[in-house]
C-alpha cells in the first residue's frame, strides 16, 4: 500500500495542485520572445511536472508492507566475552567455557525444533558470531548497549525472545534495565559464576583530597574490602610505583569495606601517580583488582584571596598574617577606616598594584574585577557597608563564578544584618532563625532553636573531646576527615589536637543548618550545642560560615611551635577557594579504560564568566609513550560554551591534556590537565555473580532469570510467549536515485527548449 508519511488533508492537496499548475502557467505570462500557445503549454506542462514531482517528495510517499510471518519466529543468543567471564568459578570450570557448552549443548539443540536460533557476543560492542570463536577478552561487558543493539537490528523480524548468558558484570553508561522499554521482547537471563567468591582482598576507591598544608601534603582516602575473610591486612601506598606508607587494617565486623587515609606529599612540578595495592594470597580468585591508581597533578597558580572588613581588629590582623604568609595564597585586603569630612566611607587598600584601583571604593565596582578572585572574606562586615547591589554581586560570584564565600564576625550577623540579603541562602546556617545575636563566654542564653537539637546530634559521638569548659571546640564526625578541619594525619589525631585548643571568648548564635549543609564544628554553649564552623556547596562554588570571635586565642596560648591556628584558617581559604574554575577549563572524562573512545570537553568563558561560542579550541594530547597528538575543538553546547571532541586513549597510563584558546588574533586563555587510563579494572571490580542486575533485566522485558540448572525450561517458557511480531517493512518510494535523475531530466528538457525558442 501506498501512503504518504506527510499526511494532509484532500481539500489542501488540491489548492496545492491548483497552485502549481498556476505558478507553472502564469511564469510564462510575460515572455519577451513571443511564444506560439503549443510552446506555452509545453514549457508550463514540463515546469508544473517537475514542481508536482518536488512536492510529493515533500510528502515523503512510502510503501507499507506487511511483515513477512512465513520465517520461524528468531532468538538472539547474546554471550557475555568481557574479561571477568575469564574467571574458574563455573564449577571449577572458566565463565565462557561454561557458556560456551551452555550454547553448544543444551540452548541451540532445544531450540532447534520451534526456533531459529543466532549467535551474539558483547563486550565493548555487539557482534556476530560463531560459537567456537567466542573467547572472552573484551575489556568491558555494555549490556545495554547490547540490547538496544539487538531491537534494532530485529525490528522487521518475529523474535521470540532474547538470551542472555552472562555474569551480570555490567559496565554500560547505562543501566541495562533502563534500555528495556514497553516494546521489547521478553529479555532471558542465564548467570555463569558463581555468587560467593571465595577470598578476595579489593580496593573499591582511590581519591586524592584537598590539599592540606605541611609540606604541600595531600590526602588519600583508600576504601577496601577483604570478602571472604576476617584476617587484618596491609593497604600499601606506592609513589610512581615506589612503596612509601603502608597501614594495617581490619575487617569491618559487618562486611562492609575499611577506610583508610594517607598524607602524601606530591611532586610540585608534575603530575605524581599513587597506587593503593593489597598482597594477593594463595587461592585469590582475582589479583587484578586488589590495586587502584590515581594521579595527583602539580599545584596551578596562587589562588586569590579577597578579605573585606568592616574595621580594623585583632581577629583580622592574626588572620591576615597566617594567609599572607601561604605560599598557595594571594591575599588583597580592603579595611573599612571610617568616614572623611563630607560623610563618604574610607578604606585601607592593601592589595596587588594592578588590582589596587578596583578596591579604592571598598568593593570591586566591575563584575570583570571581582570575578579575578577565587574567594571572598567578609570579617566583621556591617550591614550598612555594603549596598543591596554589592551583595547580589557576592550571591552571583558564589552561583555563577563558582567562586568560595567565609563570612564571620559578630558584626555582620547583629541586627539580623543578612536577612533578606542576596546572600542569605546562599549561607549554610539559617541567619534569621535564632534567639540571641551574641553568647559570651560567661554569660547564659535562656533560649533555643532548632539547631541545637540537629548540632549535638551531630557531635554526639566526637571523640576526644572535653565539655563545659567555656565556649570549647567539638569536632563533629564531618569535621574530622574535611579538609577544613584536619589538623592531624588521623582523624583521632585532629579531634584530640582540636580538644586541646584554647575555648572562644564569644559567638554568634544563628540558626539550623540547611538541607545540604555541614556542621564541621560546633560549640557547647550553656543552653545547648551550636555550629561554629558549617559549610555547604552554593551553585557553582562553596560557602562557610565560623561564628565564633577570638580564635586569635589559638595562637596566643597555644606553643609557639603549635600552628593550629594558622592552618585552620589556611586551609579554609584553600578549601573555599580551590573549586573556583578557570575561564578556560578542561573537563575530563572519568575512569578511562586503554581503547576507550571518550570526549574530552573544554570550557571557555569570558572575563565575566559568560559562554564564549565563536572560539577556536587547539589541544595537544601527549600520550604515555610521550607522541603528541593534535586535536581541534568544534562547539558542541553554545550555552554553556563548551567545545568537546572524541579521543581514543589507546594504552594504559598518564596523558597530559594541554589547551590554546584563542578568539580572532587573540589569546583567551589556556590549561593543562592530567588524566590516567587503566588506573583501576572495572571488569573485574566484585567479580562474584551479579544475579541481582540480571534478575532485573528479566523483569523490566517480562522475562525470567535462569540458573544454569533451570536451561532446560528455556523452550517452553519462549513458547508460551506469542513472539513479537515485526514491524511493518516499509520503503521510501521518494529517496531514490530514479526521482533525482527524473527532475533533473526534467529541468534540463525546459532549459534546452526555452533557449531553443529564444528565452534565458
Amino acid at each position: 500500500m501506498i501512503q504518504f508519511a506527510v499526511s494532509l488533508p484532500w481539500w489542501l492537496l488540491a489548492l496545492v495542485g491548483l497552485a502549481v499548475i498556476a505558478v507553472a502557467w502564469l511564469s510564462y505570462a510575460g515572455a519577451r520572445v513571443p511564444l506560439t500557445p503549443a510552446q506555452r503549454v509545453t514549457l508550463a506542462a514540463l515546469r508544473a511536472t517537475t514542481l508536482v514531482l518536488v512536492v510529493v517528495c515533500l510528502l515523503r510517499p512510502i510503501r507499507v508492507s506487511p511483515p513477512d510471518q512465513s520465517r520461524d519466529a528468531v532468538v538472539p543468543i547474546l554471550v557475555d566475552v568481557s574479561r571477568s567471564m575469564r574467571l574458574t568459578d563455573a564449577d571449577g570450570r572458566a565463565r565462557i567455557d561454561a557458556a560456551r557448552d551452555l550454547v553448544r549443548r543444551t540452548i541451540v539443540p532445544q531450540l532447534a525444533t520451534q526456533f531459529r536460533s543466532e549467535l551474539w557476543t558483547f563486550g565493548e560492542a555487539l557482534e556476530r558470531n560463531e560459537i567456537d570463536a567466542v573467547s572472552a577478552t573484551a575489556s568491558s561487558s555494555d549490556l545495554s548497549g547490547a540490547l538496544r543493539s539487538i531491537r534494532d537490528r530485529y525490528r522487521d523480524r518475529r523474535v521470540a525472545g532474547v538470551v542472555v548468558i552472562s555474569d551480570g558484570g555490567d559496565t554500560g553508561t547505562q543501566d541495562a534495565a533502563a534500555a528495556i522499554d514497553a516494546a521489547s521482547v521478553p529479555v532471558y537471563t542465564i548467570g555463569v559464576g558463581s555468587p560467593r567468591s571465595g577470598v578476595d582482598y579489593e580496593v573499591l576507591d582511590v581519591t586524592a583530597g584537598e590539599a592540606t598544608l605541611a609540606d604541600a601534603s595531600v590526602d588519600l582516602s583508600v576504601s577496601a574490602i577483604g570478602r571472604g575473610t576476617k584476617s587484618p591486612f596491609d593497604i600499601r601506598i606506592l609513589q610512581n610505583g615506589n612503596p612509601i606508607d603502608v597501614r594495617h587494617v581490619a575487617p569491618e565486623a559487618s562486611g562492609g569495606p575499611v577506610r583508610a587515609v594517607f598524607t602524601v606529599s606530591p611532586a610540585r612540578d608534575t603530575a605524581t601517580l599513587y597506587t593503593a595495592e593489597i598482597a594477593s594470597v594463595a587461592g585469590e580468585l582475582v589479583v587484578e583488582n586488589n590495586r587502584r591508581s590515581v594521579i595527583v597533578e602539580p599545584p596551578g597558580r596562587r589562588r586569590r584571596v579577597l578579605m573585606i572588613e568592616g574595621a580594623p581588629g585583632f581577629e583580622h590582623s592574626f588572620i591576615k598574617r597566617a594567609l599572607a604568609a601561604d605560599p598557595a595564597l594571594e591575599l588583597d585586603s580592603v579595611v573599612r577606616k571610617g568616614r572623611d569630612a563630607s560623610g563618604d566611607a574610607t578604606y585601607i587598600v592593601q592589595a596587588d598594584a594592578d588590582r589596587a584601583p578596583q578596591l579604592a571604593p571598598g568593593f570591586p565596582g566591575e563584575r570583570e574585577a571581582l570575578y579575578r578572585y577565587d574567594a571572598i572574606l567578609l570579617a566583621n562586615v556591617e550591614p550598612d557597608a555594603l549596598s543591596a547591589a554589592q551583595l547580589t554581586a557576592v550571591a552571583d560570584f558564589v552561583n555563577r563564578r563558582g567562586g568560595g564565600l567565609l563570612v564571620f564576625g559578630a558584626k555582620t550577623f547583629a541586627q539580623q544584618g543578612l536577612v533578606g540579603t542576596a546572600i542569605e541562602d546562599v549561607l549554610p546556617l539559617n541567619v534569621s532563625g535564632r534567639s540571641r545575636t551574641i553568647l559570651l563566654t560567661a554569660g547564659s542564653a535562656d533560649g533555643t532553636n532548632g539547631a541545637v537539637t540537629m548540632v549535638a546530634r551531630s557531635v554526639s559521638d566526637a571523640k576526644g573531646q572535653r565539655a563545659g569548659e567555656g565556649l570549647s571546640v567539638l569536632v563533629t564526625p564531618d569535621g574530622e576527615s574535611h579538609p577544613v578541619m584536619r589538623i592531624g594525619s588521623t582523624p583521632e589525631e585532629t579531634g584530640r589536637r582540636w580538644s586541646a585548643v584554647p575555648p572562644l571568648s564569644a559567638m554568634s548564635l544563628l540558626g539550623a543548618p540547611r538541607p545540604g549543609a555541614q556542621v564541621l564544628a560546633a560549640v557547647r554553649a550553656p543552653e545547648g550545642v551550636r555550629p561554629l564552623v558549617a559549610v555547604q556547596r552554593y551553585g557553582q562554588g562553596r560557602s562557610m560560615i565560623f561564628t565564633g570571635e577570638a580564635s586569635f586565642r589559638w595562637r596566643m596560648q597555644l606553643p609557639s611551635n603549635d600552628h593550629t591556628f594558622e592552618l585552620f584558617w589556611r586551609q579554609a581559604a584553600r578549601w573555599l577557594s580551590g573549586s573556583a574554575p578557570e575561564p578556560v577549563a578542561i573537563v575530563p572524562p572519568q575512569a578511562i579504560t586503554p581503547g576507550e573512545v571518550l570526549p574530552i570537553a573544554i570550557d571557555v568563558r569570558n572575563e565575566t564568566f559568560s559562554a564564549v561560542s565563536d572560539a577556536q579550541v587547539a589541544v595537544k594530547l601527549t600520550g604515555p609513550d610521550r607522541r603528541v597528538r593534535d586535536i581541534t575543538m568544534p562547539l558542541s553546547d553554545a550555552r554553556t560554551g563548551r567545545y568537546s571532541a572524541d579521543v581514543k586513549f589507546d594504552e594504559p597510563g598518564a596523558y597530559h591534556i594541554t589547551t590554546e584558546v584563542r578568539r580572532g588574533k587573540g589569546v583567551v586563555g589556556t590549561a593543562s590537565r592530567w588524566v590516567l587510563a587503566g588506573g583501576s579494572e572495572r571488569e573485574l571490580a566484585d567479580p562474584r555473580l551479579n544475579e541481582e542486575v540480571l534478575r532485573r533485566v528479566s523483569r523490566a522485558s517480562g522475562g525470567r532469570y535462569l540458573s544454569r540448572t533451570d536451561v532446560d525450561t528455556l523452550p517452553s517458557l519462549l513458547a508460551s510467549v506469542e513472539p513479537v511480531s515485526a514491524a511493518p517493512r516499509v520503503q521510501e518510494l521518494w529517496h531514490n536515485v530514479w526521482v533525482y535523475l527524473a527532475i533533473v531530466a526534467l529541468l534540463s528538457t525546459e532549459w534546452a527548449l526555452r533557449r531553443r525558442w529564444g528565452l534565458r
